[in-house]
């Protein structure tokens, strides 16, 4: 084994590294701290590591003072918990100048080796050495991170594409526009409508739209089978296919098990209630879909309301299900509930007394900032804005909050009661 760490450690030096189209996120870098990188599979991690070595070389981090193994090759097949120590005897052993220097490890698909938290532990506790590792959501997920290291790590979620970081990607703008001329307002409006379509996930941009949902849904196969199916030892498939369709149509929407429950009775499918919401807890916990609960101070009402269910992303969507122009606003609030998220708000949907419900309550837990925003496709559509309207001005009554914001697809305008209209395009920049 020490030979093929040796020709891991020899393969990085010389290798040409890419230069990653660069993440809104960053690491934490405390010192005593690991640093976890976490989201569903192909989301970008691995390449948000490459990102964070080459500003390390910027820094003028000298290159063997950088150590990358991805656990995923199949050269380190046969590698054990016992094997790790036989890194750092072979790092040190061709670069022993960096006993007295700060080291970087990055440790990609850790959690395929048993036990290897053990060796995270003994590295803080004894290295001077910053960590950085990825995982898949089959094993590395934020809550065994938390028992597995005991308050030992900070994670970081990595998402699919961000408005900003495909307009970056796709060579638009590197950085946020500083006004909204005509010729800026009309690359924007064609860029969010290409990514409402496409979504976020790095492989799939500037490809055939054939091949990207052939991609895309992949990603479903290959989460059900690794994170879900062969994780939790999951026996009725059927079931859990028809769990994941029913959501990928749900998005946006109320859910309810004992609904769902019902609907596969109704087709002779058993399985039992805890089961379903196992399988729905497994899929969350895979951060293909998000579960939003209504706000309310009484835990017994958390209970018995619906969760509204969200994707993480629209490309995703697009490629599960067929789309038809009455998708436009489930797709529409999908982006906005994602803003949100990757802004770490927690996010609610409110009810007001009088039955209006505005789709989102959002607080920041660090500002307490606190956003009501509301999604409407376009204003013209005077029945659904005068709801939606009304949905907003009771919540910001009944909630004692002074603004709101309706996010629409293409319309701006300052309504009353310091309500403000803005279009996707530009909301999702802010």
């Amino acid at each position: 084994m020490k030979t093929i760490i040796s020709q891991f450690i020899d393969d990085f030096q010389e290798r040409n590294l890419p230069s990653p189209v660069p993440r809104t996120q960053s690491f934490s870098e405390i010192k005593g701290k690991a640093d976890v990188v976490i989201g569903m599979r192909r989301s970008g991690k691995t390449w948000f590591c490459f990102q964070k070595i080459n500003e390390l070389l910027e820094k003028n981090i000298l290159r063997h003072q950088i150590l990358y193994l991805n656990f995923e090759d199949e050269r380190l097949l046969e590698f054990k918990v016992s094997n790790f120590q036989e890194i750092l005897d072979v790092y040190y052993g061709k670069f022993p100048e960096n006993k007295n220097r700060t080291c970087y490890f990055f440790l990609d698909e850790l959690q395929r080796i048993d036990q290897w938290e053990l060796f995270i532990r003994r590295l803080l506790d004894s290295e001077n050495i910053q960590i950085f590792i990825t995982g898949s959501s089959s094993k590395l997920l934020s809550t065994e991170i938390a028992t597995s290291l005991r308050g030992r790590s900070l994670t970081t979620e990595i998402f699919p594409f961000s408005f900003q970081e495909f307009l970056r990607y796709h060579n638009l703008f590197a950085d946020k526009p500083e006004n909204f001329g005509s010729k800026t307002a009309a690359i924007l409006r064609k860029a969010v409508k290409e990514y409402s379509q496409i979504g976020g996930f790095p492989e799939v941009q500037n490809i055939d739209p054939n091949i990207r949902i052939e991609i895309l849904q992949s990603y479903i196969d290959t989460v059900l089978l690794k994170d879900v199916i062969e994780r939790y030892r999951v026996n009725n498939i059927t079931a859990i296919k028809h769990l994941v369709k029913t959501l990928m149509h749900s998005s946006g929407r109320k859910f309810s098990i004992n609904k769902f429950y019902n609907t596969l009775k109704s087709m002779s499918i058993k399985c039992t209630k805890n089961n379903l919401y196992a399988y729905l807890d497994h899929l969350t916990d895979a951060f293909v879909f998000y579960r939003v609960p209504i706000h309310t101070r009484s835990e017994k009402a958390r209970m018995v309301n619906p969760v509204k269910i969200y994707t993480i992303d629209t490309g995703l969507l697009n490629a599960m299900r067929f789309q038809n122009s009455s998708d436009y606003g489930q797709i529409l609030e999908n982006m906005v509930f994602m803003h949100l998220r990757r802004n770490n708000y927690q996010i609610e949907y409110f009810n007001t007394k009088k039955g209006f419900e505005t789709d989102f309550f959002a607080r920041h837990p660090i500002t307490n900032k606190i956003k009501l925003i509301q999604v409407c496709w376009k204003l013209s559509d005077q029945k659904t804005f005068d709801r939606e309207y009304r949905g907003l001005q009771n919540a910001m009554k009944e909630l004692s909050i002074s603004s709101g914001t309706v996010v629409t697809w293409d319309d701006e305008a300052q309504l009353n009661n310091n309500i403000h209209a803005i279009p996707i395009w530009k909301w999702l920049l802010e």
